[in-house]
């Protein structure tokens, strides 16, 4: 607790210069908007944003990141356990990754259009590489003197794989899960900024062709709220499964 009171001490004093500065200084609001200002217009549009805007959004994000984490471990697993099919898949998921982001993303509004389906796949695009490759990395980091040993004891490839392979994997897994949950925001953004009716992003888009600057900071507090959320989330996931690491290791 005592890190999260630095850092939130730290914050604070770097609001306080913020206000100070846009009070003291001729800063035009369209510009830099003041903290206190950001909060108003979050506060005086709570409506649109937490009603209509913030659920689409983060349905986009929470389908995006679970279809993720479901087919990252799935193939994680199958990777590690067909050698074959690791040398195929593993260089292909490496090379998604030199591919921008932006520049892909309007690949699937071609193929989807302004659909919930087009913003989801650009989430799984951004979110899908941490889980698989840091899932891979863990089940390949157990110990392989006891899997020599659970080996020896006439161990199935199944037995070896539930209780030394995926209990060693799970730190590497949740390190995957934290940083996809981190970047599914920033997915979810690129893809309601090139077109929709409803998401954060689409209400900051429109505040921002208006030059509504503490309407557009309102949004991008939320979108950074959901995404400490979303890491927090994985955080207590991760604390809460990791006593099973010692419950199936030999």
């Amino acid at each position: 607790m005592r890190q999260y009171g630095a850092a939130g001490t730290l914050l604070l004093a770097l609001l306080l210069i913020w206000e100070g500065l846009c009070r003291w200084l001729p800063v035009p609001t369209y510009i830099l908007p003041a903290p206190s200002r950001a909060l108003a217009a979050l506060w005086q549009w709570r409506g649109p944003l937490f009603l209509e805007h913030l659920p689409v959004t983060a349905l986009e994000i929470l389908l995006g990141l679970g279809f993720s984490v479901l087919a990252g471990v799935a193939m994680a697993v199958a990777m590690h356990l067909s050698p074959l099919l690791n040398r195929a898949l593993y260089p292909l998921i490496i090379a998604s990754q030199t591919i921008p982001i932006v520049a892909i993303s309007p690949v699937f509004l071609f193929w989807f259009g302004y659909t919930l389906t087009q913003k989801v796949a650009v989430v799984i695009l951004i979110t899908f590489f941490p889980v698989v490759v840091n899932t891979c990395d863990g089940l390949r980091s157990a110990d392989p003197e006891l899997l020599e040993w659970m080996r020896a004891a006439g161990a199935s490839r199944r037995q070896m794989l539930r209780m030394v392979e995926v209990p060693a994997a799970l730190p590497a897994f949740f390190t995957g899960l934290k940083v996809a949950a981190a970047v599914s925001v920033t997915g979810a953004v690129i893809a309601e900024w090139l077109g929709g009716q409803a998401g954060l992003s689409v209400y900051g888009r429109r505040a921002a062709n208006n030059l509504k600057s503490p309407e557009l900071f309102a949004s991008v507090l939320l979108l950074s709220l959901l995404g400490i959320a979303l890491f927090g989330l994985a955080a207590w996931c991760e604390r809460r499964f990791a006593s099973y690491t010692d419950r199936k290791t030999p």
